[in-house]
């Protein structure tokens, strides 16, 4: 499989788990897929594949600045695993907020933007959940 196929496959194993949290966070499935962390172990061992490739290939990896992270992103493998680096962990971000709200009870017309912002844009997510989270406890 070619690193272009990778990232496809990578982004429809995701996919459809963002679908069930949006959708159907309660469903029986969907609370099984969550428990187990079923795609974001999947996604983990895809990473550690392309992580491993991408140290190979180039070398070790320099985080001490912004121009050599931005050189990192120049190895095709390195920009796979960054990318899956982001879908697991997002997904995972996902999933504990969906637990955190066992306990809250933020109703899903709420949840489901959280959720959406999470896959979308990360943090913006978090924070947004974080927010609502916030104002409800008090």
């Amino acid at each position: 499989m070619t690193p272009t196929d990778v990232f496809s496959l990578a982004g429809m194993i995701a996919m459809p788990m963002w679908l069930l949290m949006i959708l159907v966070p309660k469903w029986i499935v969907t609370r099984f897929l969550i428990d187990y962390k079923i795609i974001p172990i999947l996604l983990s061992l895809v990473y550690a594949i392309y992580i491993i490739q991408a140290m190979l290939i180039g070398g070790a990896m320099d985080f001490g600045s912004l121009a050599s992270v931005m050189a990192l992103f120049t190895e095709e493998h390195a920009v796979l695993a960054g990318w899956v680096h982001y879908l697991a962990f997002d997904l995972l971000i996902g999933m504990w907020m969906l637990h955190q709200n066992k306990t809250l009870k933020i109703h899903q017309l709420l949840m489901a933007p959280c959720l959406f912002a999470t896959f979308m844009l990360g943090p913006i997510g978090f924070l947004l959940f974080t927010i609502i989270k916030s104002i409800k406890k008090q």
